[in-house]
């Protein structure tokens, strides 16, 4: 394996997301079956870590930015610099929802509703942050994630607060949907691209599928499996996305 190679494609941002989605991911599991008696404060860590480093990333791009003006005379230095103030905003007001559920799960002084009223607003916005980041060739999974899954979002407020009393496999339609359509994006995928990239969207893909299962049916049924295990399914797709970091080629797109 070419070393050099592997890390001149390596994006360290999806690296960092992804693994403190992994960590989180388990340390939320362990906490619901009990296993650790830690806050859900300290159980949040990995996403403040996360959330830290974009806040210091940002500061450290307006310092340069501010200092040395020749960097502006680039050709899409604008939109470079507006680019991360973009994401720098939408992270903050996913911080501040982060923030509001650790309290929630913690005190249970708020209605769920409000509480995902910075998630709502982030989907909202993210529709206009797709078409401006498509017009000037960025990325933009996050806020793709956030736009097609407001739906989702109000179901499970009201679900959390009793405002409606579907059964969970009911308030999990949206997500069902878009399961559906990922996996008729997996056949395209074998279609049209390479065997190793079509694999790596099944792997990420499928195992998310069966969490859902697995999940819709403990909190539905009483699956009697621990939550460790009915999440085990996302360590395959969260570990299919850490491996497909070294191939993202990083930068500021």
């Amino acid at each position: 394996m070419n070393l050099q190679t592997l890390f001149q494609d390596f994006n360290p941002s999806k690296f960092v997301v992804h693994t403190c989605l992994l960590i989180f991911t388990i340390l939320l599991a362990l906490k619901l079956d009990n296993s650790i008696t830690w806050s859900y404060w300290a159980v949040f860590a990995p996403i403040w870590v996360w959330k830290h480093l974009v806040v210091f990333g940002a500061s450290v791009g307006t310092y340069i930015w501010w200092q040395y003006p020749h960097f502006r005379l680039e050709g899409e230095a604008y939109i470079h610099y507006k680019a991360m103030l973009i994401s720098l905003a939408i992270h903050l007001i996913l911080l501040m929802f982060e923030l509001l559920v650790c309290d929630q799960l913690t005190t249970g002084r708020h209605l769920w509703i409000l509480v995902f009223i910075p998630l709502i607003f982030i989907s909202i916005v993210s529709i206009a942050i797709c078409i401006w980041s498509v017009k000037h060739d960025r990325s933009y999974e996050l806020e793709l994630f956030c736009a097609v899954n407001i739906l989702q979002f109000i179901f499970l407020a009201l679900k959390l607060d009793d405002f409606i009393n579907w059964s969970w496999e009911v308030v999990f339609v949206p997500l069902w949907i878009l399961m559906c359509l990922s996996l008729v994006e997996v056949n395209i995928q074998q279609r049209r691209t390479s065997f190793n990239s079509a694999m790596a969207y099944t792997f990420t893909v499928c195992p998310i599928l069966v969490f859902q299962v697995l999940l819709t049916n403990k909190l539905d049924d009483g699956l009697a499996l621990q939550y460790i295990v009915v999440v085990s399914p996302l360590f395959v797709s969260f570990a299919t996305l850490i491996i497909m970091s070294f191939s993202s080629k990083g930068g500021n797109k």
